[in-house]
Formats: structure tokens, C-alpha cells, sequence
């Protein structure tokens, strides 16, 4: 007897449909599963004989030889289980095997038959309606998630028995689970954290609002004490709400990287990733034998937090370059290649120099000019070219730590930000993948950066007196944009060209040290 179950798996952040066939024939026992399966589904066997044994079958005493095409693709995992338990069944005629064909179905046996979650079920769900597939068949822990994707019938089950009794008719046909994931974009919950218990550093916020109107990155340069830390942590409570797209995306990402929080379908805030400066470049930008997200895959759509970035490995830093360009990053196998979505706002922290007193004027720095220079040398030029503002955080004065007066509160600033970014969508409008300035590639600077004659005389002296590059310029156009937008102007003036320009002088005024 031969049965044909669909199922599904995941390469990157993409997943793909897998045949899970089952051939039964009269020989001595025996249980082969091919078609290059990892560890975790040889291992199986053990866990789907228990399972069907638990939940009242019967475990054909036959030659069992399961095959999971293309047989040609590595798969590794435990959703596999479910699919090949009931191709079993269906092979050995407990079930009928017609019905199961035109489902996917995907999920963890227990040993006493329940259901238990997998990761990927999003891309899963996101392929199985590419493909107009009858439905999805998933662990009731994942039933939310995969009912994100519209237009696409999900079946949560708790138990092998009832995925059985599903395809036999012996109990009444649930309605497929239906949700309106506008209903949990509008659960958003923000932070208790508020820029209004920042005190001082005026400057510094008005930074940041302009790097979260944009998706801009920033760098903070500042002795320690100052605030760069606290200020970074609180930029979640300015930056705008994410799309249901962006919420999509994202969510496919941490699905497949299994950091999905429990009880979590769908991500809504968007994520603030802060790895330790111990990190490897594996870690920070995905790798492995079979690739694995990284944390600036992980921060898609959100942010990617580096203080004390001197104290980052240089070939850590150096990694950074091509995904703060192209917003995605590949990772290239033996096997193939694979491509993760890394668009991400960048915010880094670290002091002036060792002793961390370069720049406080109440306190004498120990470093000699050659220490300085040798410190702010671990961060490239190349790299540094790509950070759009570059911000000095000064110490806090005692007058500013001890005033009783409240700063501007997170939710004010946020509703700036918000009106800025909703003038990007609507230009944006129609062009896929893009939602704000930062993501703006020549063609667009080009139609949408335009200067007046004293904006352009402007730039152009600054070109010149500070040597910035090519790659300089086209960062002051998309921070002009963004100043310009959080004014609600149509035009770049040179108002905003000289905010824009003020903002990349830092890198000249204290690397050229």
C-alpha cells in the first residue's frame, strides 16, 4: 500500500512543500525513513510508534519505508512527525487515504499521541496558500499564527486521535480557525519607560527623533554616565507602530528561528535586539551548517542596539557593512544559498576614548593623542560612512539632574514620528519593501532629494570643507527628507540640509583626533 501526505519545511525565512510518502509491503519489519533526513526525524520512529500505539491504532507489522520529497533538500526537524504518523495510518488503511492528500499537515508527536508546537509555521502557512492548497493542519499552539494568513483554511488539533477522527468523519467538522489580525496590530503595547524621565540632553532626543522618523542609523559618542545607554533603550517608545506587513515579516523570522514568544501569533511591537560585545559574526549576521538567523535578521523592522561598540571584534563590525546597504544579508553553503531580510535601524553607543573622558570638560582625560586615535580606530571609515547621524552625548549637569521639570514625554515626541513616517508610506506607496527615507536607493533620492540653488551651494561647501563621499552625500539627502518631513514640508530647505550636515560632522572631529 502506497499514501501521499503533504507537509512543509523551511530554507531561510521561506518555506517549501514536502511529499511525505509511505510504502507498506509484506516483509519483515522494519521502519526506513530517506530522502536526507537530519537526527531529529530518524529519531522519530520511536516517538510515532509510541504515538499511534497510545492513541488506539495499530502499528502495521510490515516493511515501513517513508520517503520525503525532494528527496534531493536536507530536512531536519521534528514537524514531520504528524505527517508521516498519519501517512501510516493511511498506508495501512486505518484512515482514508484520498482525504489526506490535499492538506498540509505539520507538528510534534508526543509519546501519548498530543500535539506539541513547531517553529516555521507562518512561512508554512504563507506557502500552503501560494499554493491553493485545501488547508492546514497544525498543533493547536500554533492554530493562531497560521490563521494570520488570510485566505487560508487552519485546522488546530491537541492529538493524533482527532487529526484521525478529522479525516474518518466520526466527529462533527470544526469551522476553520478565523481571526482579523487588525484586532491584534491594535493590541500594541508599549513600554513603561518615557523620554519625559530623561533629564537634559535636548539634543540628543531631537536626534533620535529624527533617526526614528527615517529608520535612520545614529551613533551616540559620550563619556560614560551620560545617558547614551538610556537614551537608546527608550527609542522604542518613539518609533512608529509597524505595518501588518512589517508585523508578517517579522514574525516569519522569529517563527522560523523559534524565539517566537509562547502564547504570541503575530509580533507587534518591533524588536530591540541588544547583543553582548562578546558576540561572534556568525551570531551577529546567521550562519551555521544549516542557516540560522542572526540578530540583525532577528531586529528586521526594528532595532539593533551595539553599546560600547569599540569593544566589538573588528571582523564582527566589518560584517555589518553589506546588510546596512542592501537590507538583506546571504548566506552562502555548500548546499546553496540563503537569503535573510536584515533591514534594521542601527543605534550605537561608546565613549570618546579609553579613559572615557575625552570629551567631558570637567574631567581631564589620561589618554595620550596616539591612545585616542588608536581607540576611535576601531571603528572603520567604511563603517562609520554608513551611520547616517553622529550625535555627542555630553556629561549631564548638576542643574539639569536635580531640575523638577518633566521633559517631553515619548508619547508627544512618537506622534511626530508617526505623522513623518504616515507622509513616507503615502510616497512610498505601491513600492514594495519600502516604508520609509532610510530605504530609499538612488533612483529615489534622485526624484525625491531635490535642493533648491542655496541647499545645493550649501551641501556642496560642506562636501568640500569636511571630504565627505559619495556614500555621505547620499545620507545627508535621506536625513534632509526625513527633517523635512518631520516639518511637514514638501520641499528639502537649507534649514534642513545644515541639520542634516551638522549631524555627520562628528566623524571628522574626532577620528581625524
Amino acid at each position: 500500500m502506497l499514501s501521499k501526505v503533504l507537509s512543509g519545511a523551511t530554507v531561510g525565512v521561506s518555506a517549501y512543500v514536502v511529499e511525505v510518502e509511505t510504502h507498506l509491503e509484506r516483509a519483515l519489519p522494519g521502519f526506513d525513513i530517506v530522502g536526507l533526513p537530519d537526527s531529529a526525524i530518524r529519531e522519530s520512529r520511536g516517538r510515532i510508534i509510541a504515538a499511534i500505539r497510545n492513541s488506539g491504532f495499530t502499528f502495521p507489522p510490515r516493511k515501513l519505508t517513508v520517503n520525503l520529497a525532494p528527496a534531493d533538500i536536507r530536512k531536519g526537524g521534528s514537524a514531520f512527525d504528524l505527517p508521516m504518523a498519519v501517512g501510516i495510518l493511511a498506508a495501512s488503511s486505518q484512515i482514508p487515504p484520498q482525504p489526506c492528500g490535499s492538506y498540509v499537515i505539520i507538528g510534534e508527536l508526543a509519546l501519548d499521541g498530543t500535539l506539541r508546537p513547531v517553529h516555521g509555521i507562518l512561512s508554512v502557512a504563507v506557502e500552503a496558500r501560494r499554493r491553493k492548497l485545501g488547508g492546514l493542519i497544525v498543533p493547536a499552539a500554533n492554530g493562531m499564527e497560521a490563521a494570520m494568513v488570510d485566505g487560508l483554511d487552519v485546522f488546530p488539533m491537541v492529538s493524533l486521535r482527532e487529526v484521525a477522527a478529522f479525516f474518518i468523519g466520526t466527529s462533527p467538522r470544526r469551522p476553520s480557525l478565523r481571526v482579523n489580525p487588525a484586532d491584534f496590530m491594535c493590541d500594541e503595547q508599549l513600554p513603561a519607560s518615557d523620554y519625559a524621565e530623561v533629564k537634559g540632553q535636548e539634543a540628543v532626543k531631537r536626534a533620535l527623533e529624527v533617526a526614528a522618523a527615517g529608520s535612520h542609523n545614529i551613533i551616540m559618542i559620550g563619556p560614560p554616565g551620560s545617558g547614551k545607554t538610556m537614551l537608546a533603550k527608550r527609542l522604542s517608545t518613539i518609533l512608529p507602530p509597524m505595518t501588518f506587513d512589517e508585523a508578517l515579516e517579522t514574525t516569519k523570522i522569529h517563527s522560523v528561528a523559534g524565539v517566537l514568544p509562547a502564547g504570541e501569533a503575530l509580533i507587534r511591537r518591533r524588536p530591540f535586539r541588544s547583543p553582548h560585545h562578546t558576540i561572534s559574526d556568525a551570531a551577529l549576521v546567521g550562519g551555521g551548517l544549516t542557516p540560522r538567523a542572526g540578530e540583525i535578521s532577528l531586529a528586521h523592522n526594528g532595532v539593533l542596539f551595539l553599546d560600547e561598540l569599540p569593544e566589538f571584534a573588528r571582523s564582527v563590525l566589518e560584517v555589518l557593512r553589506q546588510p546596512l546597504e542592501e537590507r538583506q544579508v546571504t548566506i552562502n553553503r555548500t548546499r546553496g544559498s540563503v537569503v535573510f531580510p536584515a533591514s534594521f535601524m542601527l543605534v550605537c553607543a561608546m565613549n570618546p576614548c579609553f579613559c572615557g573622558n575625552f570629551t567631558d570638560p570637567s574631567k581631564e582625560c589620561t589618554c595620550t593623542p596616539l591612545q585616542i586615535q588608536k581607540y576611535m580606530a576601531r571603528i572603520s571609515g567604511p563603517l562609520l560612512d554608513r551611520i547616517d547621524l553622529h550625535i555627542e552625548v555630553p556629561a549631564v549637569k548638576y542643574k539639569e539632574l536635580s531640575s523638577k521639570a518633566e521633559g517631553e514625554s515619548s508619547q508627544k515626541i512618537r506622534q511626530r514620528v508617526v505623522a513623518a513616517r504616515d507622509i513616507q508610506m503615502g510616497r512610498f506607496a505601491g513600492r514594495k519593501g519600502m516604508y520609509c527615507n532610510a530605504d530609499m536607493q538612488s533612483g529615489e533620492i534622485q526624484t525625491y532629494c531635490r535642493l533648491d540653488t542655496p541647499g545645493e551651494d550649501l551641501l556642496k561647501m560642506a562636501m568640500t570643507k569636511l571630504g565627505l563621499s559619495a556614500r555621505a552625500y547620499d545620507r545627508i539627502l535621506k536625513v534632509g527628507r526625513t527633517i523635512a518631513d518631520l516639518a511637514h514640508s514638501s520641499e528639502i530647505r537649507p534649514e534642513h540640509i545644515s541639520e542634516a550636515i551638522q549631524y555627520r560632522s562628528l566623524d571628522r572631529s574626532l577620528w581625524q583626533t
